[in-house]
This record gives C-alpha cells, structure tokens and sequence, in this order.
C-alpha cells in the first residue's frame, strides 16, 4: 500500500463510461483494452496490474493471469459477468455500483409498467402516423393499472423502491424472495408460483444468477393468468424467453414489458412480432446522472481500496477479502 498511486496500474477493461478511463487518469496509470482476453496484454504489463474497472465479463482466466490484482471494481449493481466466487479464493476484491441507481431503474420499472398497461408508445405511433386524424381516437385500452395486485421477484433495493411507487399508486404488494425481509409488512410467497397465482402484476427485479436462471417460465406464466402482466427490469437470464412469447401469443398472460433479455443486444423475434409485448434497449439507468454517479462509484471504490485499504461497496461473495 505504499506504493504511490501514481504508480499503479489499473486495466480498463471493454467500453465504459467516459468518466471513467478520465478519472481514473488523474490517480493512477490507465491500460485499456477491448475485452478481459489475457492474450491481449503482455507479460510485463499482466505483471503490473493491480485493479481492474470494468463492464465487460471478467473470468477466471484472466484473474489468474494478474498475479498482482487486488481489486474488481465492477460498473453496474448486477456483477454476473465477473466470476466473483473465483476471485474470492485469488482474495481478490470485487465491488458494484448500488443505490445510486436505485431511485431510476425504479423510476424506468414504473414508467415501464404503465406504458405495458396503457399503450402509450402504440397511441403515440397512433398520433405520429396520422391515424388520429384520419382514423380517430385511439383504442380505449383493456387494461389498467386500477385494481391490480402487484408481485415483485426480488425484494432488495430497487424492488423496495418500485413498491413504494406502486404503494402510492394504490396497488397492493407481494413478493418472493429466498427468504422473508425481516420487518417488511408486505405478504410473501415462499414460492415464485404462488406469488404469480396471488398476484396479476409481476415484476422481476432480481440479478442473474445459476438460481434465477430461467424462473419465470410457463407454469409461473400460467398462474399469473389471463389478465397477467409481466414486467423484467432485472436480468434477461431469469426469464425463459419462449415460454413467454407462447404466452403473450396464446393469451396465457395479458401483456408484458422488458428492458432485459438474455442475448442483448439481441432480442427474439417471436417477442419483436407481439403487439402486446413493450421492449426497451436496456435503459433502466440510462440517464446522464445516474451513469456520472456509478462511474464515479467505480472510480471511489479503486481509490479508497488502494488509498485507505478498504472497498466502498463490496460484493458479498468477497466482503471478507481484506486489503494487504
């Protein structure tokens, strides 16, 4: 830890926000490169790194090929791209970006959901194309928002957030997590297909993991019902993509609204063909504030670890790691 900062290296690892590779520049020596490929950098240079920043997956392999890294500070509350188990044993730190995003990936779940429930992006295609002048008023929509109940996959920051919303919209809450939230007055289902069968609004909010994978699938689908809607601000990998197009096309579910998907930038064309299916390009937090705060999150928690010798927000699967 004595070393100067100056004097470090940090790897920048794939496309990240601009502030950044900036900030980072004026503490500490900057190496980037386009993806977390060992055979990219030399062995003098995988010698010299002592932290990585990164939105780009980060494997065992290229953890093992930098014997002098200490720290993954990882852009985004979701790290499933970065093997945090394996850096873990190599006592390897890896942090995340929360709560700075919260208040608008619940902001973008909202806004979603009503937009799914109302149509407001097909009436404005309505507009833009002329229709109401030459057609009319648009179609009375058969869903709303009055009445619903509402079940959110995941109860951790950004589903509090989102409850809260829906809470004030008059919408009663549930939800399903591994474990009741200690405290919490909202009902909880100890099975995700129970929690679908009390509810007709699901929300999933929950990070991709070897767990989540593919949970929504078409027996929570099924018991979400007829007048079901769905809506992912998660994670793509949680949901079986098929099974919800069958369900969107055969009226097993109402509606539903993703700003995630399993193969992004991909998106599957049997949910591009559904007129009842709302799609955003993964914009949860994608505004100009909220980006400058988790880049500047990931900036923090590289000079506080290598400044002060401990992480900002750490990940639980290191949280024991210590610095030195």
């Amino acid at each position: 830890m004595s070393e100067p900062l100056s004097e470090m290296t940090v790897l920048v690892v794939g496309e990240l926000n601009k502030r950044i590779p900036a900030r980072l520049a004026e503490r500490f020596r900057v190496v980037r490169v386009d993806r977390g490929d060992p055979a990219l950098l030399s062995e003098e240079l995988r010698a010299k790194v002592r932290g990585i920043a990164a939105m780009a997956p980060i494997d065992a392999a290229l953890i093992d090929s930098l014997p002098k890294l200490e720290i993954i500070a990882s852009f985004g509350v979701g790290y499933d791209g970065v093997n945090a188990r394996h850096a873990a044993t190599r006592k390897v730190m890896v942090t995340n970006t929360p709560d700075v995003l919260t208040e608008e990936v619940a902001d973008t779940a909202l806004g979603l959901l009503i937009n799914t429930v109302r149509e407001l992006s097909r009436a404005e295609d309505w507009l833009r194309q002329g229709r109401w002048i030459s057609e009319g008023h648009y179609r009375l929509t058969p869903l709303t928002l009055r009445g619903r109940k509402a079940g959110i996959f995941g109860m951790g920051r950004i589903g509090l957030a989102i409850a809260r919303r829906l809470e004030a919209l008059g919408l009663s809450i549930a939800y399903h997590n591994r474990n009741p939230v200690e405290g919490l007055g909202y009902a909880y289902h100890p099975t995700l297909k129970g929690l679908a069968g009390a509810v007709d609004t699901l929300i999933a909010v929950v990070p991709g993991t070897v767990s989540t994978a593919r949970a929504v699938n078409a027996e929570v689908l099924e018991a979400l019902g007829p007048a079901g809607v769905f809506v992912n601000i998660g994670r793509g990998s949680t949901v079986d993509e098929q099974a919800l197009a069958r369900a969107l096309a055969d009226g097993t579910i109402a509606a539903a609204g993703l700003d995630v998907f399993a193969d992004e930038p991909n998106v599957p064309q049997a949910l591009l063909d559904l007129p009842n299916a709302t799609l955003l390009p993964h914009v949860g937090s994608a505004s100009v504030h909220t980006r400058d705060a988790m880049a500047d999150l990931v900036v923090d928690n590289l000079v506080s670890w290598f400044a002060e010798g401990r992480p900002l927000t750490a990940v639980p699967e290191t949280a024991h790691v210590k610095a030195g």
